[in-house]
């Protein structure tokens, strides 16, 4: 497999967990300004699973078709 198609992986799987996380707020809200909240959670924990899953101890744990290779 290659590296594009591990990240796009990846992010697919940071994006399901952050909006898994924010969906409460995004199912209350009712209007716009309610929802934003939730999107910005949403965001906020993709952005940091993003940056957790990239270190090395993490790498180490995960699956090998989520690794991407070391650079070089």
């Amino acid at each position: 497999m290659s590296n594009d198609t591990k990240r796009a992986l990846r992010t697919a799987l940071q994006t399901l967990l952050g909006v898994a996380v924010a969906l409460p707020l995004i199912v209350d809200a009712s209007g716009i300004p309610e929802t934003a909240t939730g999107v910005a959670g949403a965001l906020a924990v993709a952005g940091g699973l993003s940056r957790v899953m990239a270190l090395p101890a993490v790498q180490a744990l995960m699956p090998s078709w989520l690794r991407t290779d070391a650079p070089e």
